[in-house]
């Protein structure tokens, strides 16, 4: 029975955490701080070689910012010479989404959190082995959960 209730609460977690999250505008500024807020929210970019992860060798989980859903796991990532966190694949596919991003006079591919929308970043298909992808992200959308 024990077993049973473990398997139950396992899935019921997993499930929660791909239900949206949907919060008004005012309850996002609340929460994040401004920059945050711009890159998270409104599609914002950080500087280059500014952001709290772009050097970072810290192992453990890179969780998004505003809904703290498992993203990137360390192992992935890579230093891509950009200045920007970069890993060559999501922890799990249904993490992340993707929509094509016109902006700036380019078409480029954005990366956003599956379970609240959330600006991540952008991919692009010059990453390294196994995956060929690059994905470019802003730590400011990130939150690094170390490994214990």
């Amino acid at each position: 029975m024990v077993q049973d209730w473990t398997m139950d609460k396992a899935v019921g977690a997993a499930q929660a955490e791909r239900e949206k999250v949907v919060k008004s505008d005012a309850a996002w500024r609340e929460q994040l701080t401004r920059e945050q807020y711009q890159v998270a929210r409104r599609a914002g970019t950080e500087r280059a070689f500014s952001g709290e992860y772009w050097d970072t060798k810290t192992k453990g989980v890179y969780n998004c910012r505003c809904c703290g859903a498992p993203l990137f796991d360390s192992e992935t990532k890579y230093d891509s010479g950009t200045g920007w966190p970069s890993f060559y694949q999501p922890m799990a596919e249904e993490a992340v989404s993707t929509k094509r991003d016109r902006s700036f006079f380019m078409v480029r591919t954005e990366v956003l959190c599956s379970r609240c929308d959330a600006h991540l970043g952008h991919v692009f298909p010059d990453g390294p082995a196994p995956t060929g992808l690059r994905y470019c992200l802003n730590s400011a959308s990130l939150a690094l959960k170390p490994d214990e």
